[in-house]
């Protein structure tokens, strides 16, 4: 996805980042530009309050859990190929 603006970051690698923002997993560095990006990029914004949206719903429901790491990995892992559109 792009917006079609021009950014420092670029919308697609913004959205690949995502989830490791959400998590605070990001280097500061990253977080920075990430947070930068979504703060003029509206598009990349509501994408973002989705994923939060999806993240806390989940958590909500199955907070109890731990999330397996080899099942973390295999979800991002697939997301990342569906946005490089590598899809099967």
């Amino acid at each position: 996805m792009s917006c079609g603006d021009e950014h420092a970051t670029p919308c697609t690698e913004v959205l690949a980042k995502v989830y490791t923002y959400i998590d605070g997993e990001l280097a500061d560095a990253s977080c920075a530009e990430v947070t930068e990006h979504l703060d003029e990029c509206g598009p990349c914004l509501r994408e973002y309050g989705l994923e939060e949206a999806v993240k806390k719903l989940v958590s909500k429901s199955c907070g109890c859990d731990p999330v397996p790491a080899d099942l973390k990995a295999k979800v991002l892992g697939r997301i990342e190929s569906v946005l490089a559109g590598d899809e099967d």
